[in-house]
């Protein structure tokens, strides 16, 4: 039982144990029910045992210094300069310690045999995570801080891509319930479940799959398309109140998309200038120069009553790049829980796509302040190189 312990303290890498080891039975029997009596607590688990089966065990650590991690091999962690930088971030005085924390457990993590600052090694820690109840928003937040103040690409668009559309299985969970009730629901989610927040990318396509077919089943196509439609992510309204104000100043629609697609290659031109990352991709001259060039992607091409969007690929330097036809979709998809199902046929039902039209036709909503219809025009779901959306304008907007 003690060895257990040790060995389970001794992962995070943080501490030495000393000692460790199981109390002769009639001292932990002794010992324990003094406390759960001082402790007024209610159930008496080891007078309740007589001595049948309870095991105590005890434990005693001690944290390590910096200069103990340096001989273990372990890198000891800035703790003043991230503090610092999460101070920039207006991160609360009560959340620096437990952030440091964290950071300083990923860290140790790392150093173990077989790990790195890479993609897998950031999911497996958050698989440990979401093993531990530890899965809540903050602490990603935090390792995509870290990530940043490191400078690590490889970490930071790991953990970016585990909070980004994080959200969209327990929303989807939560919409089922609002719009066909709570049995209906219990019925596409049971023996699946929600997917813990922090659920690494390559293990999020089988369980949206499997809530998706019962989903379409259940409800029919067209219902399950209009659920998907209007999005499942938590976009904030801000960027919508920016764009209506930018909209209302201009003469017609089709200047306000001039000046759209104008913003959009202008915070390109300064992410390639700055070596800065725009979400999770680097933007190169070649980047750059692809999405300029195409009016659909970032703005918008208005024919009639019918605004044309082409989605940016999610890794633009690996699209241009890549010649095989299922990697050039897998680089285009940007949907963290279908994106790892493209190198596989038949996984996530194309009709999930609607999703990613939803993001597309929310901006459009606020900006006019109305619900609107949007349609998947093309997606890589099935079998085209790029998601390609129609958002139809409500009537007396021309």
């Amino acid at each position: 039982m003690a060895a257990g312990w040790q060995e389970h303290w001794l992962k995070t890498g943080l501490v030495e144990v000393e000692p460790a080891d199981n109390f002769p039975d009639q001292e932990g029997f002794q010992t324990y029910p003094g406390l759960e009596r001082i402790s007024e607590y209610r159930e008496k688990s080891a007078e309740d045992d007589a001595r049948r089966t309870i095991t105590f065990s005890r434990l005693v650590t001690h944290r390590k210094q910096a200069e103990e991690f340096l001989q273990d091999g372990i890198t000891a962690m800035d703790q003043q300069g991230f503090r610092t930088y999460l101070q920039s971030r207006q991160v609360p005085e009560d959340r620096l310690d437990v952030a440091l924390a964290l950071a300083e457990r990923f860290e140790a993590y790392l150093a173990q045999p077989g790990k790195d600052y890479d993609t897998q090694s950031a999911w497996d820690f958050s698989r440990v995570l979401i093993a531990e109840g530890l899965k809540g928003e903050e602490n990603y937040i935090t390792l995509i801080r870290y990530g940043c103040f490191i400078k690590n690409d490889d970490v930071f668009v790991a953990m970016l891509e585990l909070v980004d559309g994080g959200e969209a299985h327990e929303n989807l969970y939560r919409r089922v319930s609002e719009l066909h009730g709570e049995i209906r629901r219990d019925q596409i989610f049971a023996g699946i479940g929600v997917a813990p927040y922090g659920t690494p990318t390559p293990d999020k396509p089988a369980t949206m799959q499997a809530v998706i077919e019962r989903l379409e089943e259940a409800i029919g196509a067209e219902a399950c398309r209009a659920l998907l439609a209007d999005s499942l992510r938590d976009l904030p309204d801000e960027y919508a109140t920016a764009r209506r104000e930018k909209y209302l100043a201009c003469k017609d629609l089709d200047a306000y998309l001039v000046i759209r697609k104008q913003d959009v290659d202008a915070q390109l031109e300064a992410c390639q200038r700055d070596a800065q990352l725009i979400f999770s991709q680097k933007i190169t001259a070649e980047v750059l120069d692809f999405v300029c060039s195409q009016p659909e992607m970032g703005g918008g091409v208005r024919e009639g009553e019918v605004i044309y969007e082409t989605k940016i690929p999610s890794m633009t330097e690996q699209y241009l790049a890549e010649t095989d036809d299922t990697l050039k979709r897998y680089y285009s998809c940007h949907c963290p829980w279908a994106r790892e199902a493209v190198k596989v046929r038949g996984k996530v039902r194309p009709i999930f796509c609607n999703c990613s039209a939803g993001d597309h036709k929310r901006p459009w909503q606020g900006l006019f302040g109305q619900k609107l219809e949007v349609e998947v025009l093309e997606n890589v779901r099935q079998g085209d190189e790029r998601c390609h959306f129609a958002i139809h304008l409500p009537e007396g907007i021309l």
